[in-house]
């Protein structure tokens, strides 16, 4: 059994980069010893006097006093080889992310390094059991994952191999919470949680991409400004770099043997080929002067539009076109000339009028599933009248909230990728990979998203959620949108998505 609390904690570093130093940083800062290595020349002393000028930094800025900063400048101490190590309770590695390079690392520091001692892999990727297979005592070997940058990113996945000890991963545990990171835990899964449950925000707004419904600029307009996520899908791919995300997406749909809600897009894999991969190249999905974003210009709102009857199906668009001053069609059905404003979920526009027997020409759908505030998200039939179209849009935005117009599509946009993201939260707790807290607390932190997966299906409701899948799953018959039988189960119950099983 290993104390991380311990006062005298030495933490072995192999590896220097931008994760070795983030890693070197938090734990130094917490009291604890670190030594530095890398197979590069002086790229140990380069991180220490990195890291050290970080505190110093911090300490200009009053985060922490000078004299801390000196002490944990202090506790830094570069080293030549891996004999030095020797002493170490806990020696993390953070180099290339190479299964054979990682395996030969640790098979070679276990004659050097105590029984007791701790081998953790910061692996994003990687099977922790795969890497500790090789090892005569494979049962002290955990993943130790990080987030960049480590010091602002404050959660951390401990990922038990199949063999890995629970006293392994209970030390890592305690380590973590010590940094002030947040820890989960993980089961050795591809992904873990961060970049298992994060697959369903890119992956989808790419299909819908592709699918034609929308520009990339209008899908992260509606995923910022209606959903509330603090960057759109094509913005985070641009800044994340293609050559780092398509890979990951390949990566893990095949790991998961081709499982249908990872399928990534032909599209992506065109963009790399071209060499457009973001930020880094000054042109991905957007183009980039300066370092600053291109703005794309949305559509224009139609200036001149004739003030038609409106017909909608429910009160929400009944306030909102009242409200906009346009004369409402009371009627139980629409009358000859009324615009035809419906709300479905899960459903399309050309479905949504069918079944409600009303005229294709004049229906315009209207996606309710964020309460119509921030932004508005229409969608026209294949033969919606541009007339009718240009209506829908005037109503829509005259009280100044702007307005997505998108073509026909079985659940919208926001619906489609939210519902996605709070079905794989799902299936990641229904296989037990990790618990309902510990999901929502590493997307939150290593993610960014307004609200975790399951707390973000409760506040939107589980039955609804399931609602958007089921219809979306009838009318593709694709399988990637097959509800989760842990989300079936408690809309069905009418409990929260965070509620485990006795």
């Amino acid at each position: 059994m290993l104390d991380a609390n311990r006062t005298d904690l030495v933490l072995g570093v192999v590896g220097t980069g931008t994760m070795g130093r983030g890693i070197a940083q938090i734990a130094a800062a917490s009291g604890v010893e670190v030594r530095l290595m890398d197979a590069r020349p002086d790229a140990a002393e380069q991180a220490r006097a990195a890291v050290s000028g970080m505190f110093d930094t911090l300490a200009g800025k009053g985060r922490m006093t000078a004299e801390a900063a000196a002490q944990a400048g202090a506790r830094l101490r570069p080293i030549a080889c891996e004999q030095d190590l020797a002493g170490c309770h806990i020696v993390v590695e953070a180099i290339v992310e190479d299964l054979q390079a990682k395996r030969d690392l640790f098979t070679r520091l276990e004659p050097v390094v105590g029984e007791a001692c701790v081998l953790a892999t910061n692996t994003s990727s990687l099977s922790v059991t795969a890497i500790a297979a090789p090892c005569a005592l494979p049962g002290r070997v955990a993943g130790f994952h990080f987030f960049n940058p480590v010091p602002l990113m404050k959660v951390v996945e401990v990922i038990p191999g199949v063999l890995t000890e629970p006293w392994v991963a209970d030390a890592l545990t305690t380590l973590a919470v010590r940094t002030g990171h947040r820890p989960v835990r993980a089961a050795d899964t591809p992904g873990f949680i961060v970049n298992h449950a994060g697959r369903g925000f890119g992956t989808e707004a790419l299909a819908i991409l592709q699918e034609g419904v929308a520009e990339f600029a209008e899908i992260d307009r509606i995923l910022r400004e209606a959903a509330g996520f603090r960057m759109g899908p094509f913005e985070l791919l641009d800044l994340t770099g293609l050559d780092v995300s398509h890979p990951v997406m390949e990566s893990i749909y095949g790991q998961f043997y081709q499982e249908p809600r990872f399928r990534p897009s032909y599209s992506l894999r065109q963009r790399l080929t071209a060499g457009l991969l973001g930020r880094k190249t000054r042109r991905g999905f957007y183009q980039y002067h300066d370092g600053k974003q291109v703005a794309v210009t949305p559509p224009p709102i139609p200036e001149k539009v004739e003030r038609l009857p409106v017909w909608v199906d429910s009160p929400e668009l009944a306030a909102l076109v009242k409200a906009a001053g346009w004369e409402p069609d009371w009627g139980e059905k629409p009358g000859a000339v009324s615009l035809c404003l419906v709300a479905p979920y899960g459903a399309d526009a050309t479905h949504t009028a069918l079944s409600l027997g009303l005229d294709p020409a004049r229906t315009v759908a209207v996606d309710p599933l964020f309460c119509l505030a921030r932004r508005r998200t229409a969608m026209t039939t294949p033969v919606t009248a541009p007339e009718y179209r240009a209506a829908a849009q005037a109503v829509l935005s005259a009280d100044g909230t702007p307005v997505s117009m998108i073509r026909d599509s079985a659940g919208f946009v926001a619906q489609r990728v939210v519902a996605t993201i709070v079905n794989i939260g799902c299936e990641i707790a229904q296989q037990r990979i990790a618990s309902p807290e510990d999901i929502d607390a590493a997307v939150t932190l290593g993610l960014g998203y307004p609200k975790g997966p399951l707390a973000m299906g409760d506040a939107l409701g589980p039955a609804r959620i399931l609602q958007i899948l089921q219809a979306i799953h009838d009318f593709t018959g694709d399988p990637r949108y097959r509800p989760s039988p842990w989300l079936t189960r408690r809309a069905g119950l009418g409990v929260s998505l965070l509620t485990q099983e006795n």
